[in-house]
């Protein structure tokens, strides 16, 4: 296992550390700045660089946050934990949109700052294991026809480096197609840089494109490369670009037209060696006619254009694709794969996906936290998928049978009153009328704890949804929550949740 990078100007902060860890069997390396850090990392070429890096945000000769940018950009799986003695919010932010791990102000407590490490060395290590089961698997599966068509696109591209747009619902999986034109390009040895135009600030986008000098705009306290430079002799791929600001359309044309283009704020004009691969889910032909794209951008980047099937397209893929991200799930979690029964396969199957791939995703690792035992049944199925709207109709207006059917056993309401069966619970989606049934039959008996009881309930599965959508980590599941980091760390704590 590769040591462990404390950074640290306090000597006695890094002592602490290296005695820590040590006791603990791990292997460390010291270093007083960002810059020591750097030069070590170009000495070993990146290859047998740390496991984790642990540093201070404010040191003499370097910020923790600028070598945190900088150790991504080599390193982008690597887990950073930022310590600062300055517990300000913006600090931590910064550190968050930066790519760090976690945030550890100091003081801290000793126990807490190696149990943190050692989370980051699991993440580390879960990293490398995806890696090496995504370097062992096809980058993209599928037999149904459509998606035939696709791979022998993809074969007839392979030996050109012509510009390629490809076309698809959001979800359908249009940055793995992009990966495996660069991998089976004559650039598969360059860099692979993709940006998402759509979710980067106007403001921001120019310089994340084209990079920026030094004083070029206030806080540009160095110069920085763009994703045009980082991506020179391989490939950028620029997704969502149908959102991208008519201005900045014009010096991409620029970029494509002539091979050139300019730093924010500079002066000098930069080669550009790329090959350019671009995606939308937007009819650009629509947004050409309204005037938001231009036309002659369009026509460069619609040299070749693909078009990549919805997942509902494709429904003969979903099983092979379950069994995949349920292994891939697994690996990514250190956990036992889990399997799925031919009848959840089958509901699945039938499931109209409008997230696409992405979304049956994001269902398997679901399935990984929250199944109950090894063999996913129908019953474990994530309510979007037991209640799909067959329909045109909202989910407040489907037939009363429809929600019956996903009721757990013996959940149905009846109204002494009435005679009438799930009184009023049409009114809700799925899981609340679960909950409405729930509190009613709580409240029909002689309990006194019934909002304690369905809060922690709630509290509980909400916070390990949250924790599997970001793979373990705590902070990034505050921000979606919506919630503090104390107050997530207390909850778990509370309610006795795993990890």
């Amino acid at each position: 296992m590769k040591p462990i990078w404390i950074v640290d100007d306090d000597q006695s902060i890094r002592f602490v550390l290296e005695k820590a860890l040590l006791r603990e069997g791990l292997s460390t390396r010291s270093f007083t700045n960002p810059r020591e850090v750097l030069v070590a990392l170009a000495a070993e070429d990146g290859s047998e660089g740390p496991q984790v890096l642990v540093s201070d945000i404010r040191m003499p000769g370097g910020s923790g946050l600028d070598l945190l940018t900088q150790v991504k950009q080599q390193l982008p799986a690597l887990p950073v934990i930022i310590m600062t003695a300055f517990s300000d919010l913006d600090s931590a932010v910064s550190a968050f949109q930066n790519g760090a791990f976690e945030y550890l102000p100091k003081p801290f407590d000793l126990p807490k700052a190696i149990e943190l490490i050692r989370r980051a060395l699991e993440e580390s290590q879960r990293e490398e294991v995806a890696e090496e089961l995504m370097a062992d698997t096809p980058e993209m599966l599928g037999q149904a026809p459509a998606m035939q068509d696709v791979f022998r696109a993809i074969g007839r591209l392979s030996q050109s480096n012509v510009t390629v747009m490809i076309t698809g619902e959001s979800g359908s999986g249009k940055e793995l197609v992009a990966r495996a034109l660069h991998k089976h390009s004559p650039r598969a040895s360059g860099p692979f840089v993709a940006i998402n135009t759509a979710a980067i600030p106007k403001d921001l986008l120019e310089s994340e494109l084209f990079g920026h000098e030094r004083g070029a705009f206030t806080g540009a306290q160095t110069s920085r490369r763009g994703r045009f430079e980082q991506a020179e002799g391989g490939t950028l791929f620029l997704d969502e670009i149908g959102d991208m600001p008519f201005d900045l359309q014009t010096r991409l044309l620029r970029v494509l037209s002539d091979g050139h283009f300019y730093r924010v704020g500079g002066h000098s004009a930069v080669k550009a060696n790329v090959r350019v691969i671009a995606a939308t889910h937007q009819d650009l032909e629509q947004r050409v006619k309204e005037g938001v794209f231009r036309e002659d951008l369009f026509h460069r980047l619609n040299v070749i254009r693909l078009r990549l099937p919805a997942l509902r397209e494709r429904k003969e893929d979903v099983q092979v694709l379950t069994k995949h991200f349920l292994l891939q799930s697994a690996q990514q979690l250190g956990v036992e794969p889990k399997r799925i029964s031919d009848q959840a396969l089958e509901i699945l199957s039938q499931f109209h996906f409008p997230g696409n791939v992405r979304q049956l995703e994001n269902i398997c690792h679901w399935l990984t936290v929250m199944a109950p035992a090894q063999m996913i049944e129908a019953k474990d199925l994530p309510p979007e998928v037991l209640l799909p709207v067959s329909s045109n109709l909202p989910l407040n207006t489907q037939p009363i049978g429809v929600i019956q059917e996903a009721m757990p056993q013996g959940g149905a309401f009846a109204n002494p009153s009435s005679g009438n069966t799930l009184v009023n619970l049409g009114a809700h989606a799925g899981w609340e009328s679960a909950l409405e049934v729930e509190a009613l039959q709580l409240l029909g008996t002689d309990r006194q704890d019934v909002w304690d009881v369905l809060t922690r309930r709630f509290e509980s599965l909400l916070i390990q949804a949250a924790l599997a959508t970001t793979r373990g980590r705590r902070i990034e599941a505050a921000v979606k929550l919506g919630i503090g980091r104390n107050t997530i760390t207390r909850k778990i704590q509370e309610l006795h949740i795993e990890g």
